[in-house]
């Protein structure tokens, strides 16, 4: 038998396969599109994203984007923003970076079968066989772990525009019924997508409730809008006897954390060295631990998103106050520990209390 079959060569895939490979295991990806894999995204790769594509060998100073400093929010009339506190990231088209991964795989000599769908897993020759097909993942129902603890749905859309970039920073608009955030992506290209839970909501819907937005974008050729689901799902099994999911095919948080890819190449490398041992246990407990401090992001983030009351609260709270804002950025981008970020989460509770009854304050 070969060692792993990965049915999934999108980036989570490739990533575990570089990972196994590096770790000497022979590995066959197999998908049943052919590169570069594209997807309505973000595009945003904050800098612990860009330190987990090091360690898999990437050379991310090859890859053509645009460096990003920072984050800043839009809405309710507020503004506020804070750079990132240790490196840059990098704004870069999905197919770009597919190539950077499939380059990086081949050149490592994994097996990658493009144009080649897989109907029965079970007849697969391998000794381990890794779900990384998606948030609809065949993989997960095969192995019958699609037992959820959590699961929600919102609709993306994404296009790009031609034109410079106006900031280096990711800039995230907040509105009634969801969020765009723009992300630039090449010296004359960016990307701008919108996340809404209004399931009649389209692109353009969503992009009119911010008119500053929309007048800069307006005279710039566009690309056809692409569409999407983004997820925020826990599974409560990830591993079972010789199969293993990754990627969103493993559960997934909402886009707007920026996080999805930087969690998959984490668990590539997670999987990798459990693979090691030949036992997926650890996989299956520390799965749940690398993401922790990302769903708790996203939840704080979700919890504006669904209260108008709250988030314009929040906005003139981090508006008045940009060094609470710098540390929530910090907390969100930085390895912080559990407790640290429940610390923050709570001292933004405190302001936002404190700003209501001291309006002044």
């Amino acid at each position: 038998m070969n060692d792993v079959c990965i049915v999934g060569g999108g980036p989570a895939g490739l990533a575990a396969s570089i990972a196994l490979r590096s770790n000497g295991f022979s590995v066959t990806v197999m998908d049943a599109r052919r590169p570069p894999i594209d997807k309505a995204c973000g595009e945003g790769l904050l800098p612990g994203g860009l330190a987990v594509l090091r360690e898999l060998g990437i050379p991310t100073a090859g890859l053509t984007g645009f460096p990003l400093t920072g984050i800043r929010f839009f809405g309710d009339g507020n503004s506020v923003g804070a750079p990132f506190p240790h490196g840059q990231g990098l704004g870069v088209r999905r197919t770009r970076l597919h190539e950077a991964l499939v380059a990086r795989a081949e050149s490592l000599g994994v097996e990658l079968r493009w144009n080649s769908p897989v109907a029965d897993f079970s007849e697969l020759g391998h000794r381990w066989i890794i779900g990384a097909d998606g948030i609809q993942s065949r993989v997960r129902k095969w192995a019958k772990l699609d037992s959820t603890s959590r699961d929600s749905a919102r609709l993306g859309f994404q296009r790009h525009y031609r034109m410079a970039p106006w900031s280096s920073e990711v800039e995230v608009y907040w509105g009634l019924s969801g969020q765009a955030y723009v992300t630039p992506v090449a010296e004359d290209e960016i990307g701008v997508a919108v996340l809404t839970r209004r399931k009649t909501a389209r692109f353009h819907h969503i992009v009119a409730e911010f008119p500053a937005l929309q007048q800069r974008l307006a005279t710039a050729e566009a690309s056809p809008v692409r569409g999407g689901i983004t997820a925020t799902r826990t599974l409560r099994t990830v591993a079972r006897s010789a199969t293993a999911l990754i990627g969103d095919a493993s559960g997934s948080v909402d886009a707007i954390t920026g996080e999805g890819l930087a969690l998959s190449f984490r668990q590539a490398l997670l999987l990798a060295s459990s693979l090691e041992s030949g036992d997926l246990t650890t996989y299956q407990r520390q799965h749940h631990l690398l993401s922790r401090r990302t769903r708790l992001m996203g939840d704080l983030m979700m919890l504006l998103d669904r209260s108008g009351i709250l988030r314009r609260r929040a906005l003139r709270v981090l508006s008045d106050r940009p060094r609470l804002f710098a540390r929530l950025v910090e907390m969100h981008t930085t390895e912080v520990t559990i407790p640290e970020l429940l610390a923050g989460c709570a001292n933004l509770g405190w302001q936002l209390a404190t700003a209501s009854l001291f309006p002044g304050s």
